[in-house]
């Protein structure tokens, strides 16, 4: 039996050449769309991270550190008025996290710790109970606990070795929410499901699915397309809201995407959608390559004379050009395309010169997006 393969798009890494298979475009519209109401909410604060091996904040380049350890003992009931503090195992750090949707208090969630001062590693620190504030200056929760610390660094008399980044860490669990958030999921008229991947013929699919399934069971359809992000779900009067998004979400719609090439002139990568076409177009590639050899050489004076050493400059220069072969693309599909890219027979920078060519000249039917 005689196998067909999908292939959506296109990888070139270096020198490899990958293609990626799949089944089919459908998807669920929880992996394709979000729901307005549950979207994260960004917290931060400002703590201390103690317990640290002489590595922390020197208390003279970092003011605030030494501010911030004053104003703590401070509130414990210990006066350091007149004392001068002079340890290396404190470091201020700014605490960061993501606040879920829907988060209840009492439940915890994950923090990031990054340095603020002059401290060259936070490994084996522990943060001191930290508030975290959202946007609206109000404290969503209280963050502390021992550091998890991936990088180190090892420093001898005349060599260092430093793995990782060592003034950043992570306490997993380790804030607790201490208010919710003011809005309530069922107290909301309708649902607004926004695409992950901005496309209108994506939305109109979507809001034809769920009329469809609405039409079943409600007796009526319910969804309308704002735009090309935004599909707007009106909620039936017999429905409960939360089991009307546990249906609508697992329902399966076909997405559409537009043709992209996206290239990343750094790493040398190639990525080529399933929809990319190119009309039909000849192309030569060749290099010009230079290569300039200084071979200085000295020349001494004759026996018994009263010349001097000099330095006579030889320099050769050599040009080699290679490639120069036309080769005809004409890609109505993928799989023809990458057969005319591989029989030029460049590396992966030779093609995407190719394709920038490909796209000024307009016959590219595809956005190129370069990284």
């Amino acid at each position: 039996m005689k196998k067909n393969w999908l292939f959506p798009a296109l990888v070139l890494m270096g020198s490899l050449l990958w293609a990626v298979p799949a089944s089919a475009d459908n998807a669920r519209i929880k992996d394709i769309a979000s729901l307005q109401s549950g979207r994260d909410n960004q917290l931060i604060g400002y703590g201390l991270v103690v317990g640290l091996q002489g590595s922390g904040d020197s208390l003279r380049s970092s003011p605030f550190t030494d501010q911030s350890m004053r104003a703590m003992l401070q509130n414990l009931g210990i006066s350091m008025q007149g004392s001068q503090a002079n340890a290396k195992n404190v470091a201020a750090v700014m605490v960061t996290a993501n606040l879920p949707p829907f988060a209840s208090p009492g439940s915890r969630i994950d923090v990031n710790v990054s340095s603020l001062g002059d401290a060259t590693s936070l490994r084996g620190g522990t943060l001191v109970m930290t508030s975290l504030s959202g946007a609206d200056g109000q404290i969503y929760a209280v963050a502390q606990g021992a550091l998890i610390v991936s990088g180190f660094s090892a420093q001898g008399q005349a060599a260092t070795l430093t793995e990782g980044v060592t003034t950043a860490g992570r306490v997993p669990n380790g804030a607790i929410i201490e208010r919710e958030l003011p809005s309530k999921f069922k107290d909301s008229v309708n649902l607004v499901l926004q695409l992950r991947n901005p496309d209108f013929s994506t939305a109109v699919r979507i809001a034809d699915s769920v009329n469809a399934f609405a039409s079943r069971r409600y007796g009526g359809p319910v969804a309308e397309p704002r735009d090309s992000q935004e599909v707007i779900v009106q909620k039936p009067k017999s429905a409960d809201l939360t089991r009307l998004m546990a249906e609508i979400e697992n329902l399966v719609v076909e997405t559409d995407t537009p043709a992209k090439v996206v290239v990343n002139e750094r790493t040398g990568t190639i990525v080529i959608g399933a929809d990319v076409k190119v009309s039909r177009v000849a192309v030569s590639y060749g290099t010009l390559t230079v290569q300039v050899t200084e071979t200085p050489q000295i020349v001494q004076p004759e026996p018994f004379s009263r010349g001097e050493t000099a330095v006579q400059e030889q320099t050769d220069i050599m040009a080699m050009k290679d490639g120069g072969q036309v080769a005809i693309l004409n890609g109505p599909d993928l799989r023809t395309l990458v057969a005319g890219l591989n029989s030029i027979g460049v590396k992966p920078d030779g093609i995407i010169a190719i394709l920038q060519g490909i796209k000024s000249a307009g016959a590219l039917q595809a956005e190129l997006v370069l990284q």
